[in-house]
């Protein structure tokens, strides 16, 4: 989190947080909702300036309950996740993963498949979706715990079954299971879309 923010939290510390505000979608991208009516759904604006892009990946965080936010200054931006709350791409080199805000992902705890065949991983950042054109590359990087290509694996992975599936020596095995798709946010522990008290 920037200096500054955290000195304007110190200075102001009971500026009111504001939701409906702000969105990341399946793709990694912020979009803003100029109504204030994410809670409610919607595309809302993609943000393109690449200033304002760094800014919020710097002071992205979530709070004890699961709920993300863009800490603007003193206000806390609670947004509503369309998959969670890091979406995963492979690097340039194709030699790793990054988060959508450009963190490394270092290591991967836990991986879920859901039923409409997206992948999930817990990271060192926490809970992120793998972006859905990465993910065939992805899936041919990695294998199951008898070495084969996790691709046959997943063929009839059933729920509740759990294999090891690693990356060879970019991430050590880590259990894989299927998983529906209404409860990868509990699963991940976070909170799709925060609303106010009121709502």
């Amino acid at each position: 989190m920037d200096q500054s923010v955290k000195d304007a939290i110190a200075r102001w510390p009971d500026v009111p947080a504001v939701f409906g505000w702000l969105s990341l979608d399946g793709r990694g991208r912020w979009r803003l909702h100029p109504q204030g009516l994410a809670t409610q759904g919607g595309e809302g604006e993609s943000i393109t300036n690449t200033q304002i892009l760094d800014f919020i990946n710097r002071n992205y965080g979530h709070d004890d309950a699961g709920r993300w936010f863009f800490q603007n200054g003193p206000q806390r931006v609670f947004l509503r996740l369309d998959a969670a709350p890091f979406v995963l791409r492979l690097s340039d080199d194709s030699g790793r993963l990054l988060t959508h805000t450009n963190l490394p992902v270092e290591s991967v705890s836990e991986w879920w498949l859901d039923d409409a065949g997206q992948l999930y991983a817990m990271t060192p950042a926490g809970g992120a979706v793998v972006l859905d054109r990465d993910l065939p590359a992805l899936l041919e990087k990695l294998v199951s715990d008898t070495g084969a290509p996790l691709l046959d694996a997943l063929a009839d992975l059933p729920t509740g079954q759990v294999i090891q599936a690693s990356w060879p020596d970019v991430y050590p095995a880590a259990p894989l299971q299927a998983i529906a798709g209404n409860a990868v946010a509990q699963a991940l522990g976070f909170d799709p879309n925060p609303r106010a008290a009121q709502d």
